[in-house]
C-alpha cells in the first residue's frame, strides 16, 4: 500500500508542475498587458518636444549650457533626453522625460560627428533613424526644432528627404550659424551642397516657420561661417514655407562658437522655440 501511495504521489508531481507553470504563464501575460497599457497611458500625444542637433565635432552635451541658461533665466524646468546615433545605426539613450512634461528637450548627437559634405548627409540619415525611434517611444505629433552650425544642414536634409514619412508636424525651426554655402563668400557661387538643397526645397513642410540666425564679426562672418553662407538659406526656404526670417546678431558673443550664450539669441530661442505656453483657464460650465 505504501509503495502504491508513493507511486501515486510521484505521478501527481508532473501534473502539479504543469499547473504551476500555466498559472505563472497566465500571470506573466496579464502583467505584460498591464504594463503595456500603462506605458501607452504614459505616452502623451499632446507633447511638443524641442529636438536639437549640435554642430560637427560636438557631442550631445554641447547644448547643456544653452538649456541651463534658458531654464535659469525664465525659471522653467524642462526634462532633457539625449540620444547618440552610433555608426552601426544603434542608439544610446541617456536622461529621461519627466511625466507630464509636454515640452522636453531631446538632443540628438552622433558617434561620428565629423565635418564634411558626405558625412553631413550620412548624419541626416542617422538622424532619421533616431527620429523614428523617438516617435515610436513617445508618440508625439508635433515638435519644434533647433540646429547649431552643421546641425542646421542635417535638419534641412531631413526635412527635404525623410520628414514626409514621419506623420508629424514641425511648428518652428531655428538655426544658428548655418553654413548653407559652406565657406563660400560669394552667394552667386553655389557649392554642390547648396544646389542640392535648393533642388529639394519643394519637399519642405509648407506650414513651417523658420528663423535663421547669423552672427557677425565686422559684418562679414562669425569668425568661421561667412554671413553670405548663412543668408543663402533664403534660396532654400524662402517662398517654400509659411514664414522665413533672417536675423543678424552683433556685438558681444556674436562669434560662431559663442552665439549660444548670446543674450539676444537666448531671448529669441525662448520666444520661438522653448517657451511654455501660458495655461488658459477654461470657463466653468454653469
Amino acid at each position: 500500500m505504501r509503495r502504491d501511495n508513493k507511486r501515486n504521489k510521484i505521478k501527481k508531481y508532473p501534473v502539479v508542475i504543469i499547473i504551476v507553470l500555466l498559472l505563472l504563464g497566465t500571470f506573466s501575460l496579464l502583467w505584460t498587458k498591464k504594463n503595456a497599457a500603462n506605458a501607452s497611458k504614459n505616452t502623451d500625444t499632446t507633447m511638443t518636444p524641442i529636438i536639437m542637433i549640435p554642430g560637427s565635432g560636438a557631442d550631445n552635451n554641447a547644448l547643456d549650457g544653452l538649456i541651463s541658461a534658458v531654464d535659469q533665466r525664465y525659471k522653467e524646468n524642462h526634462s532633457v533626453l539625449k540620444v547618440t546615433v552610433n555608426t552601426d545605426n544603434s542608439l544610446t539613450y541617456s536622461g529621461r522625460i519627466q511625466p507630464k512634461d509636454k515640452h522636453p528637450y531631446i538632443v540628438v548627437g552622433f558617434e561620428n560627428s565629423q565635418d564634411g559634405f558626405e558625412n553631413i548627409k550620412k548624419q541626416a540619415k542617422w538622424f532619421n533613424i533616431a527620429f523614428h525611434d523617438l516617435q515610436r517611444k513617445y508618440h508625439f505629433k508635433t515638435f519644434n526644432a533647433f540646429g547649431h552650425s552643421n546641425g542646421s544642414l542635417i535638419w534641412t536634409y531631413f526635412l527635404e528627404d525623410d520628414f514626409n514619412q514621419t506623420n508629424t508636424k514641425i511648428n518652428h525651426l531655428m538655426t544658428i550659424g548655418a553654413p548653407f554655402n559652406l565657406e563660400e563668400t560669394k552667394s552667386s557661387d553655389h557649392t554642390e551642397m547648396l544646389d542640392q538643397l535648393i533642388d529639394g526645397r519643394k519637399n519642405l513642410p509648407k506650414n513651417l516657420s523658420y528663423y535663421s540666425i547669423a552672427g557677425t564679426k565686422q559684418y562679414a562672418n562669425d569668425g568661421i561661417v561667412p554671413l553670405s553662407s548663412v543668408d543663402s538659406g533664403k534660396y532654400i526656404y524662402q517662398d517654400q514655407i509659411k514664414h522665413y526670417m533672417f536675423i543678424t546678431l552683433t556685438g558681444t558673443n556674436a562669434e560662431h562658437s559663442d552665439m549660444l550664450t548670446n543674450p539676444q539669441f537666448i531671448t529669441l530661442f525662448h520666444q520661438f522655440i522653448s517657451k511654455v505656453p501660458a495655461k488658459v483657464n477654461k470657463p466653468v460650465k454653469k
